[in-house]
């Protein structure tokens, strides 16, 4: 038996207890980090640089791009160095943080795409009130909003989760702190109970967002139907469905991760889906919005036509003037 305040650290879910599949998950998630990184790192530059995408839709992709790095930077280094050195430990500390981070970045993230759908439902349901509704001054108000919303919902829950007094042991069963996780090992019935009563309503907050997104691009959809050109029905669609992908991606793959039937559960499969929603989508979402935007593809070409030719106008310049 232990409690809360003796415990100093946590052991995470190991993926393999072999060596040398150890080391090729820290190979595979180096090479996940490396590509969101750069991918994100990409969109920031070109969003920053290109004047073309200094549009809410711009904005707003460029705040997405700042969650995910953080998603990505809260739970896969920790899982790299455990896999490299074969250890499955956190400090207590580092948990806490791991677990406020992740609740804020995923929290700030929803809220976002729930914002960037209503971008999208202002430009094609009501385009002549766009400049009004979505001016410069609230795309900062709603973008701030998101932020000091996951901040509050991780700050809560974080604080919530570590005041519990934890009983059962400090064995997780998952490669990262994770708020259900160490609900396991509280034996706090009433402070069980206040967690579970805050979880459900960012459950119900984040259901409302769902809905509202749902029925926001049912009127997209309807709009789009009806306009007459092939060309604008095509051009409307390809900045909806990325989006669209996006949202698919973060709700599916979260939902199936919490709500999976008990009887088809087990350690390989949640350490699969945990990295599916977890890992996966920030790592894949500059992709998806990249392929149909074709804006952001050319200003992505040049911000790395711009990395490539700066160092060999450089090197150029020092020649001539040698």
């Amino acid at each position: 038996m232990s409690n809360s305040s003796s415990l100093t650290q946590f052991l995470l879910l190991a993926f393999t207890d072999r060596r040398e599949l150890q080391l090729l998950h820290f190979w595979l998630f180096l090479a996940i980090s490396l590509a969101a990184l750069l991918a994100n790192g990409l969109i920031l530059s070109a969003v920053a640089w290109d004047h073309h995408l200094h549009t809410p839709m711009g904005f707003f992709l460029l705040n997405l791009s700042l969650t995910d790095l953080g998603c990505i930077c809260t739970t896969v280094p920790k899982a790299m160095h455990n896999s490299l050195w074969g250890t499955t430990t956190i400090s207590y500390k580092g948990c806490a943080a791991q677990v406020f981070f992740f609740a804020f970045f995923m929290a700030a993230e929803y809220f976002l795409l729930t914002i960037m759908c209503y971008d999208r439902y202002v430009a094609i349901c009501k385009p002549l009130h766009y400049g009004t509704l979505l001016g410069s001054r609230a795309c900062a108000h709603m973008a701030a909003a998101a932020w000091a919303t996951g901040f509050l919902n991780a700050l809560l829950h974080t604080t919530s989760t570590f005041s519990l007094p934890l009983c059962q042991g400090n064995a997780l069963g998952q490669f990262f702190c994770e708020i259900p996780h160490i609900l396991k090992l509280s034996c706090s019935h009433s402070g069980y109970l206040r967690e579970i009563g805050l979880l459900t309503i960012s459950c119900l907050l984040g259901f409302g967002c769902f809905v509202f997104i749902m029925l926001s691009y049912v009127q997209i959809f309807r709009a789009v139907l009806r306009i007459p050109s092939q060309q604008g029905r095509h051009k409307a669609f390809s900045t909806c469905l990325p989006h669209l992908a996006v949202v698919s991606l973060f709700v599916s793959t979260a939902t199936f991760a919490h709500l999976k039937p008990p009887s088809i559960s087990s350690p390989s499969l949640d350490l699969v889906v945990s990295v599916l929603y977890s890992v996966v989508p920030p790592a894949l979402n500059p992709l998806i919005y990249s392929l149909r935007n074709q804006e952001l593809k050319d200003a992505i070409r040049k911000a790395m036509t711009g990395c490539f030719s700066e160092p060999k106008r450089w090197l150029f310049s020092s020649v001539n003037h040698s």
